[in-house]
């Protein structure tokens, strides 16, 4: 199948075409025809499965046929939950709308907001904007919603995670309730669920990977080691396999710094992102890192939520996460587009029950491969082998008795006896009610 077979116009298809792009991924064939039409969607997306471009492009292309934006209006409205996704949805909708007269902005917090004030001056087709700097501009009556026509929550798990729950309910209070709605998540606790029900109207729902599951182009395994050795162990692999680019998860900020601060001062080029850094800052280490002048990018899960880089080989577990589901937004990182990757994590002992909770979430346990010179001297325990959920059969259909006489458990269900004559206080098929028994004396 072509993009052109699901109903997008040349200058879309033109600038797909430049990406290097030439058949739709699996939520591409199913969200676009969908969105097109008008749809409200609710989908189970995966990082690194096309979803972006899945909702971009017929955003689009449903724009391109419409009036052009009115003082301070925009008429598409996209929230992420952090400015590295904010920004590089904004990038796809620049490169996907090349060929189309359609005026896009992304607004988010941690920069200047003038600047942005000045952008919503003219109106915008195309708004992408985090939470709570939107509501900032709103405030300052620098944008409005009286004419949008889409609203996009990406990624919505990760924004309830992140507390927005209510500056989300704030915001859908300022949209007109006729509006078509999208809402895209990686998984679907109750509270996703909750909220799909409240912005979408009798939604499409799909999923188009396995839930948490990881890229199968992945190769997995952990090196056990003891706490006070991560750092000389990954300094050690860094050295010894030539890691030319390397994406690496701490779970605090000051544990990034340190690692950061460290590896530079073993003659490694590096740098650390996360929420503490400032955007020029963040936005700087990551393109170097994308352009190759950096060797090492250290990140915490917020800060590299949304992050997409081209043909990353290797993407590093410094520290596991402390939930489950974020190992998958991690690795997710590489393996993209077909790409082959590997996923390395440093586990010590007092990490055991959170790589427990990653392999009953794989549904497989990961190899462990251990380092001449740093065997751990507390061991990390053995896992025990993973129990994969067993699907209920379902139930067998019923085989005709002789004579076309219906098994009883059929004509029970349908409120009848196996002789076809109704139980005991039910109606015939006449309306007759069915006589009762009297009441026998009971021996003593």
């Amino acid at each position: 199948m072509s993009f052109a077979a699901l109903g997008l116009s040349p200058p879309l298809v033109a600038a797909i075409a430049e990406r290097g792009y030439e058949t739709p991924t699996p939520i591409q064939a199913k969200a676009i025809p969908a969105i097109l039409a008008g749809r409200d969607l609710v989908a189970a997306a995966q990082t690194g499965t096309g979803k972006t471009a899945g909702f971009v492009l017929p955003m689009l292309e449903r724009l391109a046929r419409g009036p052009r934006p009115q003082a301070n209006q925009a008429r598409a409205l996209i929230l992420a939950p952090t400015r590295e996704l904010a920004t590089q949805i904004h990038d796809s909708v620049v490169a996907y709308g090349r060929h189309l007269p359609l005026r896009a902005a992304a607004v988010y917090g941690g920069v200047k907001i003038n600047p942005q004030m000045m952008a919503l001056r003219r109106g915008v087709d195309i708004l992408v904007a985090t939470p709570g700097r939107l509501l900032d501009l709103h405030a300052s009556n620098a944008i409005r919603f009286n004419h949008l026509e889409i609203l996009v929550l990406d990624e919505a798990d990760r924004m309830l995670d992140l507390g927005f729950l209510p500056d989300i309910e704030r915001i859908l209070a300022l949209l007109p309730a006729r509006r078509q709605s999208l809402l895209f998540s990686a998984t679907f606790p109750d509270t996703v669920r909750s909220l799909a029900r409240l912005i979408a109207r009798n939604p499409l729902e799909f999923s188009v990977d396995p839930r948490n599951a990881a890229a199968s182009t992945v190769k997995h395994w952990i090196h056990p080691v003891d706490k006070k050795r991560k750092t000389a162990l990954f300094t050690t692999l860094l050295r010894e396999r030539r890691w030319n680019r390397v994406l690496v998860f701490t779970k605090t900020r000051e544990g990034a710094d340190k690692l950061a601060r460290h590896l530079e001062s073993e003659g490694f080029s590096a740098a650390a992102i996360h929420g503490d850094k400032s955007q020029d800052a963040r936005g700087k280490a990551l393109a170097e890192f994308k352009q190759g002048l950096l060797q090492v990018l250290v990140a915490t899960d917020l800060a590299a939520r949304g992050l997409d880089i081209d043909q990353l080989p290797q993407v590093v577990n410094f520290d596991l996460p402390k939930v489950a589901a974020d190992y998958v937004h991690r690795v997710g990182r590489t393996g993209r587009a077909g790409a082959s990757g590997q996923a390395v994590s440093l586990v010590s002992a007092d990490e055991f029950p959170l790589l427990s909770a990653i392999e009953q979430l794989l549904g497989n346990l990961l190899p462990r491969k251990l380092i001449d010179g740093f065997e751990p001297v507390h061991d990390v325990p053995e896992s025990k082998p993973v129990h994969r959920p067993l699907k209920p059969k379902k139930p067998k259909k019923p085989k005709p008795r002789p004579g076309g006489e219906r098994p009883a458990a059929e004509s029970r269900a349908g409120g009848r006896r196996s002789d076809g004559k109704p139980r005991a206080g039910q109606q015939r098929t006449g309306g007759r009610p069915a006589p009762s028994r009297k009441p026998t004396a009971r021996k003593r």
